[in-house]
């Protein structure tokens, strides 16, 4: 925002999860870095911890089109708060779609970060059957019934669908919400595809605090850090691996840790702390993202660009865009174990290049997810917001 502007006064909202994960301490980090921008901020925090039985799943799920007891918990906060912007990120399933009507009732400007694609499929992903899927985007959102697209439930996908297919029709998007947040230029295509306000839409990064300049020194070594789960491609990489004749530290956990255990290619190491985690960033050649689907914004390639290091991703979704092949990194095909193997062997093969890339890294993530950079942006969105939600408020008192 410009020198002189007033700082908004925020309240978020976000519906926890139930295994915490990059998004929660993304809605985090955001909080943290309002602070110390100088804004006021009070967040609400749902929780599906709570979401814990038989009968409290049905609930929610029953609930997951308007939640009024969620909805009423961040008006209650609104009330006393006096937000100019209320900035909603998850909403499923303990608050609902319908807070941005209330909020905007309330006379407050809204946000909502498009962390997945939630809004327009059941399962949030854009994935089924381990590849990508578009059939919602422009479809039925109850074609998610069929497949029991929403863990595997007909039942829950139902609640799911209908919610979308509510709000779709309700107009919630185009008429509630003055500011959307996109993390990336291909999540805003998909989302304008589906139907929701172009004008609307700003592509923002989550934002990443500075590390620090990385040390200068030979890099040695590929790295994977992730869910070790088929749709984050590990078994291409394992595969990869063996055809470069090449080692890769993996951190992480998931499904597939057992059947990857002592692969001949992959060095496991389970989970690690976050300071282990990014000095092994600091110390690898590249950091490798074999992913089959549409990853929203992966923070391990903020995170490795600001270590310094290149990135080898799949050349799918937001990967293709956020890794400038030969610039910042490589890409590959996605499943294409071959394809992947040869971009594995350029690196190591090619230290300096890596070098090269990995210095473009680092300058592309002070550009663009440098903490202090993402928050500016931040709040230019809740300026543009309130802007919106003024210019309406006349219209609306006149019945215009």
């Amino acid at each position: 925002m410009s020198v002189g502007t007033p700082l908004p006064r925020v309240l978020v909202a976000h519906n926890r999860y139930q295994v915490r994960g990059g998004e929660d301490a993304a809605v985090a980090r955001d909080i943290a870095a309002l602070e110390r921008a100088g804004c006021a901020v009070e967040a609400v925090f749902l929780d599906n911890a709570a979401i814990a039985s038989g009968p409290a799943r049905l609930r929610a799920a029953a609930a997951a089109t308007h939640a009024p007891e969620g909805i009423a918990r961040v008006m209650v906060a609104a009330r006393r708060f006096a937000p100019d912007v209320v900035h909603i990120h998850n909403f499923f399933p303990l608050l609902s779609p319908g807070i941005h009507a209330a909020a905007r009732a309330a006379g407050c400007a809204t946000v909502q970060t498009l962390h997945n694609y939630r809004l327009i499929c059941a399962n949030a992903f854009l994935m089924r059957e381990g590849a990508p899927c578009e059939l919602c985007v422009t479809g039925s959102p109850y074609r998610a019934v069929r497949f029991a697209c929403y863990r595997g439930s007909r039942t829950g996908s139902l609640a799911v669908a209908r919610m979308i297919d509510h709000h779709r029709r309700a107009g919630t998007w185009r008429r509630d919400v003055d500011r959307f947040v996109a993390l990336t230029p291909f999540a805003r295509e998909r989302f304008v595809a589906a139907g929701f306000p172009a004008e609307k839409i700003r592509v923002r990064p989550n934002g990443l605090p500075d590390p620090g300049p990385p040390a200068d020194g030979p890099r040695q070594g590929l790295l994977f850090v992730g869910r070790l789960s088929p749709e984050k491609g590990v078994l291409v990489l394992a595969e990869a691996a063996t055809r470069a004749g090449l080692r890769v530290t993996v951190i992480g956990e998931g499904p597939l840790a057992g059947a990857l255990a002592g692969h001949p290619g992959l060095e496991l190491t389970g989970t690690c702390a976050p300071d282990a985690v990014q000095a092994a960033m600091a110390r690898a050649a590249a950091l490798v993202v074999p992913s089959l689907w549409y990853e929203g914004l992966p923070m391990v390639v903020a995170e490795a660009y600001a270590t310094g290091t290149p990135v080898v991703a799949s050349r799918i979704g937001a990967l293709a865009g956020l890794v400038a092949d030969g610039v910042t990194g490589l890409l590959a095909e996605p499943g294409d174990a071959a394809d992947l193997a040869g971009a594995l062997g350029r690196i190591a093969g090619d230290p300096a290049a890596a070098a090269a890339m990995g210095r473009e890294a680092r300058a592309v993530y002070a550009r663009e997810w440098r903490e202090d950079v993402t928050t500016r942006a931040l709040l230019d969105i809740y300026r543009d917001a309130v802007a919106a939600r003024a210019a309406e408020a006349p219209l609306a008192s006149t019945g215009t």
